[in-house]
């Protein structure tokens, strides 16, 4: 594919020079264009801004230093590579040029092989740096699309890391930072109050060891999607490990909206679950414990849950129990006893 030849701009008073630069220019294949003053070099800019520009300096009203210091304070022509062609020689002069912009500084009278090997090495250093920009652009591209795979991937594992595999649910890490979340606003508002409500499956380990672990997994799943119609939106539920689920009722005046769900879940239970190959009967016994602000780290409120729902589960099965400090207190008694028998009997 042929390049597009590079448009070059000539400013120059001198007519002369005009005619021989764009002679020798047009020769060499590019597209040149002339202006014999200062303003009509700014029009032409404007009007289609150019490849590079040969700028004279000494011209009347608007000199090639007043041109250069225009062009560069616009954003839209701060990169068109300016070189100077003019008469003065002083290094002073040089110096200005280079300050007010120019790329390079070529000494009149000139030589024809002098200014187009500048401009071949101005075109391509101007090339070099749109290939560069243009590399740029596109590793920030991939640098971005890559951010953002990450991104989802490190949102995947985080879903995966606080869900449970088995029945999509949020899992014990998730439901703790609930609990705590919960907690965390008692201490903004001493009247808030919640449930937290420990279920564990009735009966399961039988089904699990006469049918199998996969009948196993597909009525926890169905336990799962059964206790999730009887929930709140904001509510959350969770599988806690095993056959066990814990409940997070939120924005409760008092108990009974927890009594009332726990006799919601029996009865929705109390249906048969018809798996793909079995027809299964299952219950659950519930341990309540009513959140406040005197409870201090989340934990607690799961270890009062499950004394509670190891009481119900003591009761009879297929039941509910509320927590009440005794039961604390009778459980770390039993445990004491237990440990002393065992030392007296060692």
């Amino acid at each position: 594919m042929n390049k597009t030849p590079a448009d070059i701009l000539i400013v120059d008073d001198t007519p002369e020079n005009l005619r021989l630069l764009s002679r020798m220019l047009t020769k060499q294949g590019y597209n040149v264009r002339k202006a014999i003053s200062g303003q009509m070099a700014l029009r032409a800019v404007k009007t289609a801004p150019p490849n590079l520009i040969l700028l004279d300096i000494m011209m009347p009203e608007l000199d090639g230093y007043e041109v250069c210091q225009k062009l560069k304070n616009n954003p839209q022509t701060s990169e068109i590579p300016i070189i100077f062609l003019s008469a003065l020689d002083d290094v002073i002069d040089k110096v200005k040029a280079f300050k007010v912009g120019g790329v390079d500084y070529i000494t009149k009278p000139f030589h024809l092989e002098e200014v187009l090997i500048r401009i071949q090495n101005q075109l391509s250093l101007q090339a070099a740096e749109k290939e560069i920009h243009l590399l740029n652009t596109q590793l920030e591209i991939r640098v971005q699309d890559r951010t953002k795979q990450l991104e989802k991937a490190n949102a995947k594992l985080l879903e995966m890391a606080r869900h449970d595999s088995l029945t999509g649910l949020p899992n014990r890490v998730l439901f703790m930072d609930r609990l705590k979340q919960a907690l965390d606003y008692t201490q903004v508002n001493l009247e808030y109050t919640f449930a937290v409500m420990f279920l564990d499956c009735d009966r399961f380990k039988v089904v699990n060891d006469s049918l199998g672990h996969l009948v196993g997994d597909e009525l926890l799943i169905a336990i799962s999607g059964r206790l999730q119609k009887v929930l709140k939106p904001e509510d959350t539920l969770a599988r806690l490990g095993g056959d066990e689920f814990g409940i997070l009722q939120i924005n409760i005046q008092d108990i009974d909206p927890a009594v009332k769900l726990a006799n919601q879940i029996f009865k929705l239970l109390s249906y048969p679950f018809k798996l793909v190959r079995h027809e299964v009967f299952i219950n659950a016994s519930i341990g309540i414990t009513l959140g406040n602000s005197k409870y201090k780290k989340p934990e607690y409120l799961l270890r009062d849950a499950d004394t509670a729902m190891y009481q119900a589960k003591a009761s009879g099965k297929a039941r509910y129990h509320i927590f009440s400090p005794e039961m604390h207190i009778d459980a770390f008694e039993r445990l004491q006893l237990e440990t002393d028998l065992r030392r007296a009997i060692n």
